[in-house]
C-alpha cells in the first residue's frame, strides 16, 4: 500500500512538472472506452490504456504526428505507429517493467476513435465529404453518405487506395469501377470493403455544346460510357427546329492547339440514314445551320467560347439565335 501510494503521489508531481514544459498538452481522459474494429494504429488516433491497478496510467491517449505515445512516469516515448492493439499492450508492458515501474502490469489496449483512417469522397457527388472509417463500410456506404449522383456524374468511379507500411512509406493504388455494373450488382467485387485511407473520386461527364436550329439547344453531358454523336445529340436537344439547314459543323480542339477544327456534316443525309452517324468527344460544339444565315454568327460564338472556355445553355442560345 505504502509503494502505490507514493507512486500516486510521484504521478502527481510528474504531471505538474510537465504541465509547466512549453506545448504540453495533458491526455485525454474518457469515462467510457470505445472497442472498434482492430486495425493497425495511425498518427493522431485516440486509444483507450487500461493498466489493471493503476489508474493514473488508465485513460484515453492520442497518438502524435510522429506516431508516438507519451505516457505518464515513462521516459521514452512508445512507438505505436502500424502496431495492432494487442501488440502495443506488449510494447506498453515491456517498458513499464524496463523502468522500473511495475513488475507484472496487465495492460489492455482499445481504439477510443480512429483519426489516421479519412475516407476521401470528392467530384461529382451531391454532398461530397470526408469522415472516418470507425466501422464497418463499403463503397456503396460511402456513396450513399455523399448523397448519391450528381447530374453531371461521368461513367466511372476512381478508387484509390492508400497503404502504408510500418515504416511510414505510402502506396497507392487506383481502381476505375463503371457505375452501372456497381448500381446492377453484375459484380459483387465492386461493392468492395473500405478501411480508412481511400479516397473516391467521381469525375464530372464530358460535355458537349448543341448551338443553333435545334429545339432546346444547350450543353449536355455525355453518357451511356462516355460516348455520344450527331444523332444522339439531336435527341438530347429535342430534334431540329424548322429553319434547321442541311448542313451542320463540328468544332472541336485538337491537342494543344489555340484553336478549333472545323469538321462539315452532311446533316440531312445523316438524318434519312443515307450516311454513318458522325461521333461527337467531349467539348465538341455541334452547330446546326439555317437556311437563310450564314456562319458568321457561329465565328463570335466560337471566340467568346475560347475567351470564356465554355458557356451557360441560355447564353450560347441567345448569341445564335
Amino acid at each position: 500500500m505504502r509503494f502505490l501510494t507514493l507512486g500516486v503521489l510521484f504521478v502527481v508531481r510528474v504531471t505538474q512538472l510537465l504541465s509547466q514544459q512549453p506545448g504540453y498538452h495533458p491526455p485525454e481522459t474518457t469515462t467510457e472506452v470505445a472497442n472498434l474494429p482492430m486495425q493497425a494504429i495511425g498518427r493522431n488516433d485516440l486509444v483507450g490504456l487500461h493498466v489493471y491497478d493503476a489508474p493514473e496510467l488508465s485513460r484515453s491517449f492520442r497518438v502524435g504526428a510522429d506516431g508516438t505515445l507519451r505516457l505518464p512516469m515513462l521516459k521514452q516515448r512508445i512507438n505505436a505507429l502500424g502496431l495492432m492493439p494487442v501488440a502495443l499492450e506488449s510494447v506498453i508492458a515491456e517498458a513499464l517493467v524496463q523502468e522500473h515501474i511495475m513488475m507484472q502490469p496487465i495492460v489492455t489496449v482499445s481504439i477510443v476513435e480512429y483519426q489516421s483512417r479519412p475516407i476521401r469522397v470528392v467530384g461529382a457527388f451531391r454532398a461530397p465529404l470526408t469522415f472516418e472509417a470507425n466501422s464497418t463500410v463499403n463503397l456503396l456506404d460511402a456513396i450513399s453518405r455523399a448523397g448519391g449522383f450528381a447530374d453531371n456524374a461521368g461513367p466511372e468511379i476512381l478508387v484509390t487506395h492508400t497503404q502504408m507500411s510500418t515504416s511510414g512509406e505510402n502506396s497507392r493504388l487506383t481502381q476505375r469501377i463503371s457505375i452501372s455494373e456497381l448500381m446492377e450488382n453484375t459484380n459483387s467485387s465492386l461493392n468492395m470493403e473500405l478501411h480508412g485511407g481511400e479516397e473516391i473520386r467521381l469525375p464530372e461527364a464530358g460535355r458537349i455544346y448543341i448551338v443553333g436550329n435545334v429545339k432546346k439547344p444547350g450543353v449536355y453531358p455525355i453518357r451511356d460510357g462516355g460516348e455520344s454523336s450527331v444523332l444522339k445529340a439531336l435527341s438530347l436537344s429535342e430534334g431540329l427546329d424548322k429553319y434547321a439547314g442541311k448542313t451542320a459543323y463540328i468544332y472541336r480542339k485538337e491537342g494543344g492547339s489555340a484553336g478549333k477544327n472545323e469538321i462539315t456534316v452532311d446533316l440531312k443525309s445523316i438524318v434519312d440514314r443515307k450516311s454513318t452517324d458522325v461521333p461527337l468527344l467531349s467539348n465538341d460544339i455541334l452547330y446546326i445551320t439555317d437556311n437563310s444565315r450564314r456562319r458568321n454568327t457561329m465565328t463570335v460564338l466560337e471566340k467568346m467560347l475560347l475567351i470564356g472556355g465554355g458557356l451557360s445553355g441560355a447564353l450560347v442560345y441567345a448569341l445564335v439565335k
